[in-house]
């Protein structure tokens, strides 16, 4: 097989279903493995303790080209912080994105749970549309979460819905290390 040029893709992966942040990383890891430099930005997800983030942080401390931020401050509906604190922090996260997207450091950058910041009015639409924007013609940029918004779903080259067919939590069984998390 030749040799391909790179043209950067927008990519979102959404739906109700299980699998969109598991996706992602799936596609971290390829094209980690294939030498590029991955960012991934979490903008829901706090501090949690999750498989992901242990194999990400193992590769980047062996090899680099890779890595995950958590930005977020947890679960929005909890009340567990005021909304305002998370709105700072997506709004915080977001201006991350935006100096890591167009620092040409990276050849993938992954938005973790942007369209939840999106969907709960921590970020509008708009600031996502001019983070799309500002996206160089050669990076890969991902994006996850359900409900993504009109504007994303119109400028994405690839589009995944994730479809929950039937779930374990359905019938009593909790949330499995190494599934879920």
């Amino acid at each position: 097989m030749g040799e391909t040029k790179r043209h950067g893709l927008l990519i979102v992966h959404t739906g109700a279903g299980k699998g969109k942040t598991t996706a992602a990383m799936g596609l971290a890891m390829r094209a980690w493995g294939d030498g590029l430099r991955v960012l991934i930005l979490q903008f829901i997800k706090g501090s949690w303790t999750t498989g992901e983030r242990h194999a990400i942080e193992v590769l980047a401390r062996a090899e680099g080209r890779i890595e995950l931020r958590a930005l977020g401050l947890g679960f929005t509906r909890k009340g567990e912080k005021p909304r305002e604190e998370h709105r700072r922090a997506a709004r915080e996260a977001l201006t991350m994105a935006e100096r890591e997207i167009t620092s040409g450091r990276w050849d993938m950058v992954i938005l973790d749970e942007i369209n939840y910041a999106v969907k709960f009015g921590l970020i509008t639409e708009q600031e996502l549309g001019a983070l799309l924007g500002r996206r160089p013609k050669n990076l890969h940029l991902v994006c996850t979460g359900r409900d993504a918004c009109p504007l994303l779903l119109e400028r994405a080259d690839l589009i995944t819905e994730m479809r929950g067919l039937r779930h374990p939590f359905e019938s009593g069984i909790k949330a499995q290390k190494g599934i879920e998390f």
